[in-house]
């Protein structure tokens, strides 16, 4: 009668080898879980960075535009007409504007900074409609307004704030700006599109023009286009801004900014993807190894299994199987490390958690596909063993 080796006894036969060397088992299993997480989180990890800059475009919308003096043609700086701000708020499509400038003059705490310690902090020029044309919001007080820029009165950015350090508006705070006392009325919440304007302390036009010569030329006008148009408005604004050298004026769309960190992101993404398959590789190998000796060390088993009438292709299977388990619970770790790894690095830089379904599916699977590939040559060579030729060892 041929022997049978039924499913309900696969299992338990094939875990034997695993329950009894747990520690071999055990650093099998890591190998393949090391190249499972590396995958998942890298998958995981880019999922989630990608969420949060979709998010960002999707807050501060694709339909904003800078314009920006540039280069003369011998190389020097451009300066913007007085007009610009108002004929670009003209333009057709344009639905808002706000004007801002650079200012030679710096910020400090108090008057008894040196003049060299700025902190890398600037002095701009600012239009009361420019926290609305940024779709910006404030994280104490109040923004400039047509009473406010006649005034001593400065708005500071958020990493502006943090170096003077002042954290809210209370208590009406003052700053040492140029050569006098200026009230913090406003502290500026993080504006993605706009990062200049967090190192930046902000005033207003005429209180610019009395105290520091401000003459009107802008160095940046931030324009909000109908969504629909903003490729057009894009084409007009150089021309608006400057009809006599359009050439020397610069116009971008910081939006392209987010989208290209996405594009950087993919790339990174399959180098990162490469490495974790190496590691995979590795771990593939260490199964095989570990198989293989495995065979080496259980010869007299295999040799009395054949003598009682098990065939080559129960052997077989008994040690395919247990590459398999072996792949299976790498695979399994693998996947809950490298969600667990996602969840930490999107938690502290503060973006939504995404694991591509997909990605855990693919993990597994490719965990199962490594164990039974690192279990073929194993399995072979232990059912092709005799029973006369293994027991030759007892």
């Amino acid at each position: 009668m041929r022997s049978r080796l039924r499913a309900a006894d696969l299992l338990p036969v094939s875990t034997v080898g695993l329950r009894s060397r747990p520690g071999r088992t055990a650093l099998s299993i890591i190998g393949v879980a090391i190249g499972i997480a590396a995958m998942v989180a890298v998958l995981g990890v880019t999922r989630s960075s990608q969420a949060d800059v979709l998010a960002q475009i999707d807050r501060v919308g694709t339909n904003l535009l800078t314009v920006a003096n540039g280069k003369t043609l011998r190389g020097a700086e451009a300066e913007l007409p007085v007009s610009a701000g108002a004929a670009v708020s003209r333009t057709e499509g344009v639905l808002s504007s706000a004007v801002t400038a650079t200012l030679p003059v710096r910020v400090y705490r108090s008057d008894r900074i040196p003049p060299g310690r700025t902190g890398g902090l600037s002095v701009r020029v600012a239009d009361p409609g420019l926290l609305a044309t940024l779709d910006g919001t404030l994280a104490h007080g109040r923004f400039l307004d047509a009473a406010l820029v006649r005034y001593p009165a400065v708005v500071l950015g958020h990493y502006a704030a943090t170096v003077l350090g002042i954290r809210d508006v209370g208590g009406q705070p003052r700053v040492w700006l140029g050569d006098r006392w200026f009230t913090v009325v406003g502290v500026l919440a993080p504006i993605e599109l706009a990062p200049e304007l967090d190192t930046a302390a902000l005033i207003g036009a005429p209180v610019a023009t009395a105290d520091f010569g401000y003459e009107g030329h802008p160095t940046r006008i931030f324009v909000r286009a109908q969504t629909s148009r903003t490729g057009e408005v894009a084409g007009l604004l150089g021309r608006a801004a400057d009809p006599s050298h359009p050439e020397e004026v610069a116009v971008s769309r910081p939006s392209e900014a987010l989208t290209a960190r996405l594009a950087v992101t993919g790339g990174t993404t399959v180098l990162l993807l490469g490495l974790g398959a190496v590691a995979l590789l590795v771990g593939g190998i260490g199964i095989a190894n570990v198989l293989v000796i495995s065979v080496l060390e259980r010869r007299t088993e295999i040799g009395l299994r054949r003598a009682l009438g098990a065939t080559r292709g129960h052997v077989g299977a008994q040690f395919l199987t247990e590459s398999l388990l072996l792949g299976v619970g790498g695979g399994a770790a693998g996947v809950a490390l490298g969600t667990v790894i996602t969840f930490a690095m999107a938690s502290a830089r503060g973006w939504p958690t995404l694991v591509p379904a997909w990605a855990v599916g693919a993990g597994l699977a490719t965990a199962v596909l490594i164990g039974g590939c690192a279990g073929l040559y194993p399995a072979m060579r232990a059912a092709r063993l005799s029973p006369t030729e293994a027991l030759r060892t007892m």
